[in-house]
C-alpha cells in the first residue's frame, strides 16, 4: 500500500511524525501524574488487594456483569467529592466525551464549544449529529453573541469547555460559562480532566471559582491523571446518571474498569482528602519550576496550573530540541500540530510531586545546555 508509506513520509518531512518512546530509564518530565500517587504505596496496596479478589479483567460490560460493589463505592465517593448527586464510570475520558456528549445533545440542538477544547471533546461533538459553533478560545463575549443569535433557534444548548487546557494550563472561566448557561438554557458541560487533584482543593473547578452544583451542569473527569490510575468519569443529576447508563454507546458496549483500578482510585480520593496539603504543595512547585524556566529563551506560559509549555515555535525545533533532551535522559516531549496550532509546537513541562531536588537541578542544567547547543 504505496499511500501508507506516501503519508508517513509526508509526517516525517513536516517534523508531524509520532513515535512512542519507552520510558524506564528516563526522567519523565511531560506525565499527568501530579500528585505522583500512581505508585504510591497505599494505592498499589488497594489496587492489588482488589486484584487478588476480583481478578485482573472485569469479564464484561457495566450492564452484563462488570459491576462490582468497588465500582459503586467509587461512583459514590467521586459524587461526593465533586459535589454532585451521582457519578457514573467510563472506561477513560475519550470513552466519557464521545458517550457522554450525545447523549446530551442530537439533531436539533446546538453546541457551542470552545476552540482548544481537547480532541475527545471535539469528537464528542462531531458525534452528537447536533449543530456546531465554536466560540474563540476564553472569549465569553464571542460566545454571548453566538447564543444571542442562534440560541431560539433550537430545542437544546450545550457549552462544552476544558477548565484546565491541557496544551497552555490556562483555566476558562467558569464564573462567565456559569452565568451564561444560565441566562441562555443552556447545559454547561466541563472537562474536569486537568482540574481534578490539581486546582479547588483538588475537587476541581467548581471548588475553585466557588461555584454551587446545579441541575444543568454535568462535570467530568479522569481517573488517570492526578489519581494516578485508569478511567474516567460523569458527575451529574441521579437521573442524568441514569440515562448515561441506558444510552451512552461507549459505556454500554466497552467492557467496564477492572476493579483493581477504582480501588486505586479510591484511595487516591482518600489519600488527597486526608492530605489537603497535596494540592498547595503542588501549585508551590509549579511556581518555582516556572521561576526558573523562565529565564531560559522560551516563551513560557503559567496560570497558576502544574501544565507549563515551552514554546518553540517551529515544528522541526521543538522536535530537535525534545531529541536532544532524550539522549541526555530526560523526556520532555515535543507537541506539535494538530495538537497545537501550526506554528505553536512546544515542550509540554508537567509538574509532580514525584520530582527530588536532583530531577529539577538535572532538568535545568540539561535545558540550558541543549539550548545553548541547539541555538
Amino acid at each position: 500500500m504505496d499511500w501508507v508509506l506516501r503519508e508517513l513520509n509526508r509526517l516525517r518531512e513536516e517534523s508531524l511524525f509520532r513515535e512512542r518512546r519507552q520510558i524506564e530509564n528516563l526522567k519523565d518530565f511531560c506525565s499527568n501524574d501530579y500528585l505522583g500517587l500512581r505508585d504510591h504505596p497505599e494505592v498499589v496496596g488497594s489496587a492489588v488487594e482488589a486484584l487478588k479478589r476480583y481478578g485482573l479483567g472485569s469479564g464484561a460490560s457495566q450492564l452484563v456483569s462488570g459491576y462490582t460493589e468497588v465500582h459503586r463505592r467509587l461512583e459514590e465517593e467521586l459524587a461526593r467529592f465533586k459535589g454532585t448527586p451521582a457519578c457514573v464510570l467510563f472506561g477513560s475520558g475519550y470513552l466519557a466525551n464521545v458517550g457522554a456528549i450525545p447523549v446530551l445533545s442530537g439533531e436539533g440542538d446546538l453546541i457551542v464549544s470552545d476552540e482548544l477544547n481537547h480532541a475527545s471533546l471535539i469528537d464528542g461533538c462531531r458525534f452528537s449529529k447536533a449543530d456546531r459553533r465554536i466560540f474563540r478560545h476564553r472569549d465569553y463575549e464571542d460566545l454571548e453573541r453566538i447564543l444571542k443569535a442562534e440560541r431560539g433557534k433550537y430545542r437544546r444548548a450545550l457549552i462544552v469547555t476544558d477548565s484546565v487546557f491541557s496544551m497552555d494550563g490556562d483555566l476558562a472561566d467558569l464564573k462567565a460559562l456559569y452565568e451564561l448557561s444560565e441566562n441562555y438554557e443552556c447545559i454547561l458541560y466541563i472537562d474536569d480532566a486537568h482540574a481534578t487533584g490539581t486546582i479547588g482543593e483538588g475537587r476541581g473547578s467548581l471548588r475553585e471559582f466557588g461555584l454551587p452544583w446545579k441541575e444543568h451542569v454535568v462535570v467530568m473527569g479522569t481517573l488517570s491523571k492526578a489519581l494516578g490510575s485508569y478511567g474516567a468519569f460523569v458527575c451529574a443529576s441521579a437521573e442524568l446518571t441514569e440515562l448515561l447508563v441506558n444510552r451512552a454507546r461507549s459505556l454500554i458496549f466497552t467492557t467496564s474498569l477492572p476493579p483493581s483500578l477504582c480501588a486505586g482510585a479510591l484511595k487516591s480520593l482518600e489519600l488527597i482528602e486526608k492530605n489537603p496539603d497535596m494540592v498547595t504543595r503542588l501549585r508551590t512547585l509549579s511556581e518555582r519550576i516556572y521561576r526558573e524556566l523562565k529565564a531560559l529563551p522560551f516563551k513560557v506560559h503559567f496560570h497558576g496550573t502544574p501544565i507549563i509549555p515551552l514554546i518553540v515555535g517551529e515544528e522541526a525545533k521543538a522536535l530537535n530540541i525534545s531529541r536532544k533532551l532524550l539522549e541526555e535522559g530526560i523526556f520532555l516531549q515535543a507537541i506539535r500540530y494538530p495538537t497545537v496550532p501550526r506554528g505553536s509546537a512546544r515542550l509540554r513541562l508537567t509538574v509532580s510531586l514525584r520530582y527530588s531536588e536532583e530531577d529539577l537541578e538535572l532538568l535545568i542544567e540539561k535545558l540550558k545546555s541543549v539550548v545553548k547547543d541547539t541555538g
